[in-house]
């Protein structure tokens, strides 16, 4: 009888692993982990970024050492005066306008992308009345910006180039200065904002409701329950890790807005968010090291809601 041939299984050795993973490696060595460390030198010297010795402090203010760059990307040369000076001029520097982004526009798009995702899927043509909300999402940022500029466009003259001016004007009111009244213009930057990203979010949620079991809601419905009461005790409930992700996505994408800002305003008459003051910072004021430093912070204030999704998504690969 012919013996069997077992052939002989190769094993691989330690190193083999190492060198499929090499040129990955090494892209991410030189365009993320060498710019990262180099990002935090800059910061650590003096606000121009040319000084290898510690940060020269002024005289008359208080002095972090090496730190400074942080002490001005933390303050936002807030007037420490007074209680009152400090929390109006917080609420209307970047970090104040970052906050006011991430309470309206994160529950304006949530919100209206669970109700758009709830009502596209009891009318007849759902794939159109999708596709429209979508839309947004496939035009650039600057694009939209430059789109909803001219919406919001004023003129002193007594005719409006502005949709909204002209209007107001047909209507009898007067033109409003949409984009450089402070406050209103951050609230009309995140209507732009709210119409790009609803259609994301109305996408994730629509298909995070339809993989909810059909019969759990014909039984709450055999029960007598509403639809308001299937919606919070039922649906909610079921997709609410979906709608904690999506949530802690959204707010990612909030603290990096640039585009809308920059396009728009600028970062002018009290509507600058923190990534454009590293742009002005950078680019502008040529201070390397306080750009850097509030990209610093920045990256900090971005990681937690990052632990937090790959921990959900870490979950729900557990429950699979």
């Amino acid at each position: 009888m012919a013996e069997t041939v077992v052939p002989k299984i190769m094993k691989q050795g330690k190193v083999t692993p190492w060198l499929y993973l090499a040129p990955a490696l090494i892209v991410m060595t030189i365009f993320i982990v060498y710019p990262m460390f180099n990002t935090i030198g800059l910061s650590l010297r003096d606000k121009s970024g040319t000084a290898s010795a510690a940060v020269t402090c002024s005289e008359d203010g208080p002095c972090w050492g090496i730190f400074e760059n942080y002490r001005y990307a933390l303050t936002d040369e807030i007037d420490p005066s007074s209680p009152a000076t400090i929390w109006q001029s917080f609420w209307a520097s970047s970090y104040g306008n970052n906050i006011k982004w991430i309470l309206l526009m994160v529950t304006g798009t949530v919100g209206l992308g669970l109700l758009v995702a709830l009502l596209s899927d009891r009318v007849r043509y759902e794939a159109l009345a999708k596709a429209l909300i979508f839309m947004p999402m496939a035009i650039s940022f600057v694009g939209a910006g430059v789109i909803w500029k001219f919406v919001y466009d004023y003129g002193t003259q007594q005719v409006q180039i502005g949709l909204l001016n002209s209007i107001l004007t047909g209507l009898g009111g007067k033109p409003v200065a949409w984009l450089s009244t402070p406050g209103l213009n951050t609230l009309a930057l995140i209507l732009v904002g709210v119409w790009i990203w609803t259609g994301f979010c109305m996408t994730i949620l629509s298909a995070a409701l339809k993989s909810v079991p059909s019969e759990i809601i014909e039984a709450s419905r055999v029960d007598g329950a509403s639809e308001w009461r299937i919606f919070w005790q039922i649906l909610v409930p079921i997709i609410m890790p979906t709608i904690v992700v999506v949530i802690t996505t959204m707010v990612i994408n909030v603290l990096k807005v640039f585009d809308i800002v920059y396009v728009m305003t600028g970062g002018n008459y009290g509507s600058e968010v923190i990534a454009n003051r590293m742009y002005t910072e950078m680019y502008k004021n040529f201070h390397s090291g306080r750009g850097t430093a509030v990209a610093v912070v920045l990256i900090v204030a971005i990681v937690p809601f990052m632990i937090i999704n790959i921990r959900r998504f870490r979950e729900q690969e557990a429950m699979r």
